[in-house]
């Protein structure tokens, strides 16, 4: 990997090398992504030494609380360990973008509005537990609880990698805090992530095609965004896609994170015609409802968190809503290396 990123490197400081834009900055993307990785293996290796000198230390000094400071830095570093090993999973070419990932609700009123609110929260749990800058682009309450709908976007290495993971319908069963029987209840609510897309991506975007509106922004953030009309709403005309951003204060910067959001959609729409899935976003997914759902969530009559792609599970559902979807993740990106692995076998 050395050796790789000093090969780029050379390759910058060559005469022509700014010639190609795109392929420019491509490479300048390779060598960030090279160098962080090797600065978290070198990062690793300083936690094997240091954990060998404390083992080495306590041995010799027969200092009782030695064990317990060796077993609190070998905790750390298999977190951080394996946070590198699913990394080494992620082979895509945009995994290494920011994600942009939205919640909607299926049918169900305020149950299934509760329940998309609750997933909105798993995800910035996780987000901000690895390091994660997550910014919420759009919001919409529900009529009395929950969410109608909310699109947030996860800043830093690898977060599309990860999050893509999540794209699909995630089904609930339990007993309806909004039902005066207590009676179980079962809810859906489907997940769409796609990569950011970064001005070296082309994608055609006619003023013509596009419908922009601007109108007063809803919900909580000071008096300014109550009283001016900065929100922005982008209806694309040609495939009826429609984004919105009302978090920042001014017109410009909600214009600016919407087309972004809808130049990721269209990407998304064309990156999946080119691997010859559906051309339709939004159906790729199929119905919000029984039979489609990627993972389920079940807190009564007792508590498993199961992911039906890969058949991987939790018991403590809490701690997942909690944010701790890293073995889902892991068991997904492994799934999908060994079906590359196997496909790539199988057209020898």
């Amino acid at each position: 990997m050395t050796n790789k990123v000093e090969e780029l490197e050379n390759k910058a400081t060559e005469p022509d090398f700014w010639n190609d834009s795109k392929r420019s900055q491509e490479t300048l993307k390779e060598i960030k992504v090279l160098k962080d990785k090797l600065e978290k293996i070198h990062a690793l290796e300083e936690q094997y030494d240091e954990i060998q000198l404390l083992i080495m230390l306590g041995n010799e000094e027969n200092d009782p609380e030695a064990p317990a400071a060796v077993a609190a830095a070998v905790e750390k570093f298999n977190e951080e360990f394996n946070i590198l090993k699913l990394e080494t999973l992620l082979t895509g070419e945009y995994d290494a973008n920011n994600a942009i990932l939205s919640i909607h609700p299926g049918a169900g009123g305020t149950e299934a509005q509760d329940w998309a609110q609750m997933l909105m929260r798993m995800y910035m749990r996780w987000g901000e537990a690895h390091g994660y800058e997550v910014k919420i682009l759009d919001l919409l309450d529900g009529d009395e609880a929950g969410i109608k709908s909310v699109s947030m976007q996860f800043n830093g290495l690898n977060a599309y990698g990860f999050l893509k993971s999540e794209h699909g319908v995630h089904r609930l069963v339990r007993i309806s805090p909004f039902n005066a029987a207590g009676k179980r209840q079962t809810s859906f609510t489907s997940v769409e992530v796609m990569p950011e897309i970064d001005d070296t991506i082309e994608i055609d975007l006619r003023p013509e095609d596009m419908e922009i509106s601007y109108f007063r922004a809803s919900g909580a953030g000071g008096q300014h965004i109550n009283k001016t009309d900065s929100a922005c709403r982008i209806v694309h005309k040609p495939t009826g896609i429609m984004v919105s951003c009302q978090t920042e204060r001014s017109q410009v910067q909600n214009r600016e994170y919407a087309l972004r959001m809808l130049t990721s959609k269209l990407f998304d729409i064309k990156r999946r015609e080119n691997e010859q899935l559906t051309s339709e976003l939004k159906g790729e997914q199929g119905d919000i409802a029984f039979g489609n759902s990627i993972r389920s969530y079940v807190f009564c009559p007792y508590t498993l968190v199961k992911d039906r792609r890969t058949e991987y599970e939790e018991t403590a559902v809490q701690k997942v809503m909690d944010g701790a979807l890293d073995g889902f993740i892991n068991a997904y990106l492994a799934d999908e290396f060994n079906k590359r692995a196997q496909g790539s076998k199988n057209t020898r």
